[in-house]
């Protein structure tokens, strides 16, 4: 092979670094006993051109220094040691490995059984090695060059409570939009594009939430159904952007690409945060493939069982749990969370199954070393925390026990929420826990409603659209007989499965969407939308999505009449929440006369007027609420601690299959004005209602209503009705009959 100059190098930083004057490499692995750096002359090469022996190595990390070696090298590694599985070794110097720390990585992988270090379809599984070469399947490991002009590049820094966050696919947004270039379709050009910018801006997002960017794999199990790992939680390099996002290539470009669609978007205001997946990797359990990690150092990188190493603790359902208990693997994530944070300059990470990243011996650890590295970094702390609050494993629902300055992913918030206006008995007490910012779950350790991300639906579900047309999951194109993705969904199709030519359903549907949307952006907490459920994109009833690499899961950027206004009702709702602080307040209600005020923060009212009794929030039939939000409250203030006022709003939900008649509350000579009422097909009123205090106001059947005071002290609104009358509590309705409208079951 071609000589080649080779200098002693830095075991710091980890991963290909070009210095200026050459390229260091540098590997950690505790168990190896010899490493290899494998330079390759392009993507078609079956082998690589140069093999240079590692034989530094400075605190289990091996290095070397290449000085004539430059941007856009091609390159991976081959580790040796003990290929012993029963004692969780599995090194095997036949396999090409990726770098854990690669910046970028170029090609794609080409399954076949040289790719697994054992002997596929062997009696005795995973113990008998494999003794071929597998460089020809393999991606390569690219070095990079950082240097990258980020014009004077700012950080919106939007305040969490004032964030409204936007879930969507890099690639699925833009695949099918005539707006975006055609070459800058599905890529992260396309992301940071005009015509992008100019549709969150004018939606009113305030931060856009990525599916999984990192570099992952394509399962082989996938490929096998002609399918792929289209929401790309497979990682394989947690510091490479995933290359097919890239319009301009793979050899490095992807990075420059990344780093240009943040600078585009904060320009225009627009916070990035990623969703990242440091629970497993693509390696799966002990039958997977050898990419990187098991390849260079299983033992240190993977959760093995102790009592039989061979095996692998899956805390994640994917058969494999990266090990944070592993300073050498706790370091990686770190490393790499600050390596987005500093050097692409992304805002905020969401952590998949972020509960599987503080397990311990004794389960999940709020004082494991993961959070505690976080809470003194300088970096991460400051940026948005978002955890995915459950995993697989045994005590891995764990909403509301997170520390700060971490927020959640509210799956009560989305149950709830689902569960009342399907008209489920017993939710009424709950729902007001859950328009508060719930503060059962995050009233604690100093925690704000900021920590609770609401959300109606989500990637992993099905969308608003699908949640009031399905009671049934239709996964079929999956190819798994319609297997995977939650049956529990708590979803009502409104009288018919599917797609219907029936006005009535239909009427109901818009209407039950425009519900969801109200509560969502009229609630504390931090609300967060799953792109397209603004204007009704369907899955057609798949709620698990994730390998649909097509029109499934694209946008389909054709919007009718009906799509379109939907889209304008919950513009006008986000431009609503952004106007007036009292639906973002940054701290909890009080529910009671604030301490030095008269003033009442929130107050709950039953349709006749009164206060709510204990009885009424008992009891499982009662489906109607009123909540008053007092805008003249002098405990939230600005930086030069002015009280911060805003007008005093009324909000009546009713999830009842009949209308119900509400007495407005206040005392005499108030004036309230109706301002949304989701029974009219553009939800905001064209010209506002107005009614006085004690007057009765309709709540249509399923319906949600707004009003604000227009006229009057505030003060005086903040009572009960001066017309209250008694009401008798609402007879015993099941939800069933409340979904087949009174019809006795």
């Amino acid at each position: 092979m071609t000589p080649v100059k080779t200098w002693l190098g830095y075991p710091y930083p980890l991963g290909a670094t070009w210095l200026g004057n050459g390229v260091n490499f540098a590997l950690f692995s505790e168990s190896a006993t010899s490493v290899d750096l494998c330079l390759f002359e392009s993507l078609e090469a079956q082998q690589e051109n140069i093999r240079i022996p590692v034989t530094e190595q400075t605190d289990q990390v091996w290095h070397i220094f290449l000085p004539d070696v430059k941007p856009g090298q091609l390159y991976g590694y081959r580790v040796s040691g003990p290929y012993e599985p029963e004692h969780g070794l599995r090194f095997n110097r036949s396999k090409l490995l990726i770098d854990p720390y690669a910046k970028a990585i170029a090609g794609e992988i080409n399954w076949a059984d040289e790719l697994f270090a054992y002997v596929v379809g062997s009696e005795d599984e995973d113990l008998t090695r494999d003794f071929r070469d597998d460089a020809w399947g393999m991606p390569k490991s690219v070095v990079i060059d950082n240097a990258f002009d980020w014009a004077n590049d700012k950080r919106p820094a939007t305040p969490l409570d004032s964030s409204i966050i936007y879930e969507v696919h890099v690639k699925g947004l833009t695949k099918l939009w005539p707006d975006v270039p055609e070459e800058l379709r599905g890529t992260y050009a396309g992301i940071g594009s005009p015509a992008a910018i100019k549709y969150f801006k004018e939606l009113g997002v305030t931060a856009v939430e990525l599916l999984p960017v990192h570099a992952h794999v394509d399962d082989k199990a996938l490929g096998d159904r002609g399918l792929t790992n289209y929401w790309g939680y497979s990682t394989i390099g947690f510091f490479a952007p995933h290359a097919e996002y890239s319009s301009t290539g793979q050899m490095g470009e992807q990075v420059g690409e990344f780093k240009s669609m943040v600078r585009n978007l904060h320009g225009a205001g627009l916070e990035v945060i990623l969703d990242v997946v440091y629970n497993h990797t693509a390696e799966g359990n002990h039958l997977g493939p050898t990419l990187c990690f098991r390849g260079i150092d299983n033992v240190a990188s993977y959760r093995l069982l102790s009592e039989n190493p061979r095996f692998y603790l899956d805390y994640t359902g994917t058969g494999n749990t990266l090990d944070t208990l592993h300073p050498r693997t706790l370091q990686l994530i770190m490393d790499s969370l600050r390596y987005w944070a500093l050097e692409m300059h992304v805002d905020g990470f969401r952590f998949d199954l972020a509960p599987a990243l503080a397990r311990d011996g004794t389960g999940v650890n709020k004082f494991h070393a993961f959070f505690k590295i976080i809470r003194q970094d300088p970096v991460l702390s400051q940026v948005k925390l978002i955890a995915e609050p459950w995993d697989v494993g045994d005590g891995g629902y764990q909403i509301g026990n997170f520390p700060t300055p971490w927020s959640e992913w509210n799956g009560k918030y989305r149950d709830t929420v689902r569960a009342y206006w399907k008209g489920d008995e017993g939710k009424i007490g709950e729902m007001a826990y859950r328009l508060t910012g719930s503060p059962d779950l995050y009233q604690h350790d100093d925690r704000r409603p900021n920590g609770s991300i609401n959300f109606l639906a989500a990637h992993d579900g099905f969308t608003l659209n699908d949640l009031v047309s399905y009671n049934e999951k239709h996964n079929e194109a999956n190819g798994d007989d319609n297997q995977g993705g939650d049956s529990n969904n708590l979803s009502w199709n409104c009288g018919v499965e599917g797609p219907t030519d029936d006005p009535k359903v239909d009427n109901l549907r818009r209407k039950q969407r425009r519900n969801f949307l109200t509560t969502l952006f009229l609630s504390q907490g931090v609300p967060m939308l799953l792109g397209g459920d603004e204007f009704g994109r369907t899955q057609q009833g798949n709620n698990n999505a994730y390998c649909q690499d097509n029109e499934i899961s694209w946008f389909n950027w054709a919007r009718n009449e009906e799509q379109n206004r939907l889209f304008e009702f919950t513009r006008r709702l986000i431009h609503l929440r952004k106007e007036h602080p009292v639906f973002r307040r940054p701290k909890f209600f009080q529910g009671r006369r604030i301490r030095g005020s008269e003033i009442k923060d929130v107050m709950w009212f039953n349709p006749g007027g009164n206060e709510m009794s204990e009885e009424e929030w008992a009891s499982p039939f009662v489906r109607c609420l009123g909540m008053l939000l007092s805008g003249d409250t002098a405990d939230v203030v600005n930086f030069e601690r002015e009280p911060i006022h805003d007008d005093t709003f009324l909000l009546l939900i009713n999830s009842h299959f009949e209308p119900i008649q509400f007495v407005l509350p206040g005392q005499e000579h108030l004036s309230w004005e109706l301002i949304l009422d989701t029974r009219d097909e553009d939800g905001f009123l064209q010209t506002p209602r107005k009614f006085d205090s004690g007057d009765e106001a309709e709540v249509g059947e399923r319906a949600a209503c707004l009003l604000k005071l227009i006229a009057g002290e505030p003060a005086r609104a903040r009572e009960e009705s001066w017309k209250k009358r008694h009401i008798e509590l609402p007879p015993a309705i099941s939800a069933e009959e409340e979904r087949a409208g009174g019809k006795k079951l």
